[in-house]
């Protein structure tokens, strides 16, 4: 190759953004850009849900309040793994990151080593799935990048194969860009995998839509039991999840116009 051809192969590169951290005295957050917060950890609470969309994609445990195994796309700066290794003591992680570099943060965001309950892998969530077996109660898909929501954790393809890798009582949560120009499209593919046994959620806080959707699983207010789900948590633990459970609730009773008849009424809010 001449030196002008190889110059001109560089100028058609794009160069790679990289994520970086910054931090103040009271926390530290994951960027791609100074535009966006990807993850963010407030220091007196490392293990804590501090973002909202996290305490919404934890409403799963609404519907499994003791998955075996739970399957997480994408590390981040570890929020949603952290406060399930905390938290979930009986549960094994297995978290998948594509970016080294995102990975090369975790000491930084005290996401704890691997041990027999957690797992950080370094590869691509998409081929991950496609190839993994169905061992996985619940899957946390979270995958952003610098361009923001990640083509390949949205095809038809990905969400099928997130079916086929889960047991028969589960669930998949995916944190969707409900401002994405395709963000209906996506919603529609997670409706033709799973059946339609789908509950959107929006985050007010944020440009963030949480979908559930569910496998052997029912994701009717009629069966929910608000006490039980939080009652294997510790009061700090119930103090961070009841708001958010109680809305996830709210919602799903106005879904449900049959609710108020007897035999199927709407559970109770208080402890």
């Amino acid at each position: 190759m001449t030196a002008d051809a190889l110059n001109r192969g560089f100028t058609t590169l794009t160069p790679r953004v990289l994520p970086f951290v910054r931090g103040n005295e009271a926390t530290l957050s994951l960027h791609f850009n100074l535009g966006t917060i990807q993850s963010r950890m407030v220091r007196q609470k490392p293990f804590d849900l501090d973002l909202p969309y996290t305490r919404t994609m934890m409403g799963f445990l609404l519907f499994l309040p003791q998955p075996t195994h739970i399957l997480m796309i994408g590390l981040g700066g570890g929020s949603l793994a952290k406060f399930c290794y905390r938290n979930l003591p009986e549960t094994r992680m297995t978290v998948v990151e594509i970016d080294p570099l995102v990975v090369a943060m975790r000491q930084q965001f005290l996401i704890p080593g691997d041990d027999a309950r957690l797992s950080v892998v370094c590869a691509d969530g998409a081929a991950f799935v496609r190839d993994a077996k169905p061992e996985f109660d619940v899957i946390l898909v979270d995958g952003f990048d610098a361009g923001g929501q990640s083509d390949a954790l949205t095809t038809q393809a990905f969400y099928d194969h997130c079916h086929q890798c889960l047991s028969g009582h589960s669930l998949m949560v995916v944190n969707l860009d409900k401002g994405h120009p395709d963000h209906a499209c996506f919603v529609q593919r997670i409706r033709q995998t799973y059946a339609d046994q789908v509950l959107i959620l929006d985050v007010d806080e944020r440009d963030n839509c949480i979908v559930l959707a569910g496998k052997g699983v029912s994701l009717a207010a009629s069966d929910m039991n608000l006490s039980a789900a939080l009652g294997h948590h510790r009061p700090d633990v119930q103090s961070q999840l009841k708001g958010e459970f109680e809305r996830i609730l709210r919602v799903l009773h106005k879904l449900e116009p049959l609710a108020t008849e007897p035999g199927l009424r709407f559970p109770q809010l208080t402890l």
